[in-house]
């Protein structure tokens, strides 16, 4: 079982300082590299499936959160208000409200919906000290965000799409959810008060997983507090359940900030707000990939993907070369020196990264590379160009297998 908050620290992805504060870890070069690639695969899968992407402030003004119903029914777990010229402005603790304007400010047909808005972005969470820890509950949280403006005949294709959209990236990550889970309001909690909106909600989220096929639980008291969800729960190593990935159905921020489309009546129609979030929080979904591969991640993800092992130092020169070839590839590589010790020595130190080349005296003189996989497996000596291009296109595929003669 492996912890991401010593394995973390342990492998150089992030740490904290008490002079940044509890919950606000940053992140160190090898991390960084497993957020940015994780971030691009979003994006990418984003931009495929229709979504634009947006920039939004991480402030508002305090009666952003007003209207939104942020302020009154999700205000104990905001930071509190700044004076800024005589205004209020706050950090802000979701992006919808931003989405929301972000629509409003221009004029929609019905011919442009759905309209899918996408963002990873920054959003904050008054947390209390004690519930904080690692990367799983943090003060500052990267959001894979998105909200769909559609028409209420487009809800369930969408949130359907959406599902489909976190089922391919859980197969490309390597996360297996533990269940999904139909979130629905409970007693004494602080819900927006509209019974007809939440029935409507609820029947619509309902009918998708049933239609999905996927076994799900409902929960009270798990809503958020304008409208219901489906939650997919993924478990660390300990059996700790958490919500990694969302899908809502919001008929009542789009009332609140008076969104609408000129339909083909040539009348003004209210739009429905789809919420949905594929990996959920970027902070949360690297500690799960921490914990699920213990530092070996796959070779796309990996912060080093090749590590080159020259012999001696005789062969150092073509140990470089070798990694700027590497970089003009797009793959990440280093150099691991006799200065490190012994080659049994170096290639232990190197055994989480996917790929290990070996260069003594006879591969030098010829080109070539001797690669060692992570599995434990030695291939024989080939031409470095050779090499590089198989690791490049399983890299480039995203490939689960360290080489492609595998079955």
């Amino acid at each position: 079982m492996h912890d991401h908050r010593k394995l973390g620290r342990e492998l150089g992805l992030f740490d904290t300082d008490p002079l940044i504060g509890s919950g606000l870890p940053y992140w160190l070069p090898d991390g960084a590299v497993i957020r940015h690639t994780l971030e691009e695969y979003i994006r990418d899968a984003e931009r495929r499936a229709g979504y634009r992407h947006v920039y939004s402030p991480v402030l508002g003004k305090r009666e952003l959160y007003e209207i939104s119903g942020h302020w009154s029914h999700y205000s104990d777990d905001m930071f509190p208000p700044m004076d800024l010229g005589g205004e209020q402005v706050v950090l802000r603790p979701s992006l919808c409200p931003h989405h929301a304007l972000i629509y409003r400010s221009r004029s929609h047909s019905y011919r442009e919906l759905p309209l899918r808005v996408a963002e990873l972005g920054g959003m904050y969470r008054s947390e209390l000290s004690g519930v904080l820890g690692g990367l799983t509950r943090v003060r500052a949280i990267q959001l894979n965000d998105a909200h769909i403006f559609c028409t209420l005949d487009q809800v369930a294709a969408e949130a359907a799409g959406a599902l489909e959209m976190i089922r391919r990236a859980y197969a490309a990550l390597g996360i297996r959810p533990v269940r999904y889970r139909l979130s629905l309001p409970g007693a004494g909690g602080k819900y927006v008060a509209a019974p007809e909106m939440w029935r409507r909600a609820t029947a619509m989220l309902t009918d998708v997983l049933d239609r999905s096929g996927l076994a799900y639980e409902a929960a009270e008291g798990e809503a958020a507090f304008y409208g219901p969800k489906i939650d997919v729960q993924i478990a660390d190593g300990a059996g700790r359940e958490a919500t990694l990935s969302t899908v809502q159905v919001d008929f009542h921020q789009p009332e609140q900030f008076d969104l609408h489309y000129i339909g083909p009546d040539g009348g003004r129609h209210r739009p429905v707000m789809v919420h949905r979030s594929i990996i959920g929080s970027v902070e949360r979904a690297v500690a799960h990939l921490i914990e699920v591969y213990g530092g070996a991640f796959p070779a796309w993800l990996a912060p080093a993907q090749v590590v080159v092992l020259p012999v001696t130092e005789a062969e150092l020169p073509q140990a470089e070369a070798l990694v700027r070839r590497c970089a003009e590839l797009g793959l990440r590589a280093e150099v691991s020196g006799p200065e490190h010790g012994s080659l049994g020595a170096r290639v232990r130190a190197a055994r989480l990264a996917p790929y290990q080349a070996v260069i003594g005296a006879k591969e030098a003189v010829g080109d070539e590379v001797a690669l060692r996989l992570r599995d434990g497996r030695a291939l024989d000596a080939m031409p470095a160009a050779e090499a590089l291009a198989r690791i490049g296109g399983l890299v480039e595929a995203r490939a689960a297998a360290l080489w492609e003669s595998e079955s």
